[in-house]
């Protein structure tokens, strides 16, 4: 009877433990406050992973981690940077580590930003400052071997939508940058100049709005350079002056006449590299331009982004008149 009795209590207190450790892990650590952000890396044991959690204050202990680990035997915990930002169980915290519900930044470049936009795009994140950025995507090293006369990442921070986290570097967002044009640039299957193909196309980028009208820019920037014509591209003029820091919102004549190197108003050829980072339709309407004999190309009066194209000046000064008189109405 004794016996009997001793082990009823035993059950008891098994059954009492067991619910107050229940009643632990699931109830949310209060201690916890404020923001903490946590990476595991791949293969991190939950020993350790425990063992941070408790050191930043997620859980009570490295101990409560473990035993929720246990109740949660047979799913895999996923590697990566998480965010807590309030109280917590211990159970809640492992299903969280689980399920892979990780923290990042979502970083998401259009086609036709430069070098500038993305740095700015990545302060606004709060992910490191914009002259940090700039400092990476001056350094061409990243694509020496693909063109050599590169002067800096420029057009080869390809557009696109970027997943960062805290331990992102720099150099490692232009890396990923510049990997994801190396593999947009084979599925292009061309021979054809990089360097070329990617300046023209960072100007057909800035130039043409519209899908269908990118071949045709790109043409007229074709025949001009065949014949040793000036291309006198605005956004070529634009770029020079933010490179100087001295862009001010619009053009100004000093802008038109400096002779910096990108101003293609003062200097005959393509600009010594892109002057933004172009996406696929501007790559391949440079690949395989229109079939055009036009020189020229003004803003059509209105707000749909279309451009009269013109073969000689007269019919370009006629096309600026129509322009001009629109802005009037």
């Amino acid at each position: 009877m004794k016996i009997v009795r001793l082990a009823a209590v035993l059950l008891l207190l098994v059954a009492v433990a067991a619910g107050y450790l229940v009643f632990r892990l699931a109830r949310p650590y209060q201690a916890f406050s404020g923001t903490t952000y946590l990476e595991f890396a791949r293969g991190t044991p939950t020993s350790q992973m425990g063992v941070q959690l408790a050191e930043a204050g997620v859980v009570r202990s490295r101990f409560d981690f473990w035993l929720a680990r246990l109740a949660a035997r047979g799913r895999s915990l996923q590697a990566g940077e998480y965010r807590f930002d309030r109280p917590a169980s211990a159970l809640e915290v492992v299903r969280r580590i689980a399920r892979g519900d990780i923290f990042y930044y979502e970083l998401v470049v259009p086609e036709g930003k430069n070098m500038f936009d993305i740095a700015a795009l990545v302060e606004q994140l709060g992910v490191f400052p914009a002259n940090d950025f700039l400092a990476a995507a001056r350094n061409p090293a990243l694509i020496r071997d693909l063109d050599p006369a590169a002067p800096s990442l420029e057009g080869y921070l390809f557009p696109n939508t970027y997943r960062l986290n805290h331990s992102t570097t720099p150099e490692r967002l232009c890396r990923m940058m510049t990997g994801k044009f190396r593999e947009e640039w084979k599925k292009l299957n061309t021979d054809a100049s990089i360097h070329r193909t990617v300046t023209l196309a960072s100007l057909v980028e800035k130039e043409g709005k519209l899908a269908e009208e990118r071949p045709v820019i790109a043409a007229v920037f074709d025949n001009r350079l065949r014949i040793g014509m000036k291309l006198d591209c605005d956004p070529t003029t634009i770029y020079a002056a933010l490179l100087e820091n001295r862009y001010r919102g619009t053009i100004f004549r000093s802008d038109l006449d400096s002779d910096q190197p990108y101003n293609t108003y003062r200097h005959t050829g393509l600009p010594p590299g892109p002057i933004a980072n172009p996406g696929v339709a501007s790559l391949k309407a440079v690949l395989a331009p229109a079939d055009s004999e036009a020189l020229y190309f003004v803003l059509r009066p209105g707000d749909s982004g279309a451009h009269e194209f013109s073969r000689n000046i007269a019919q370009h000064e006629a096309a600026i008149a129509k322009y001009r008189r629109g802005l009037q109405r």
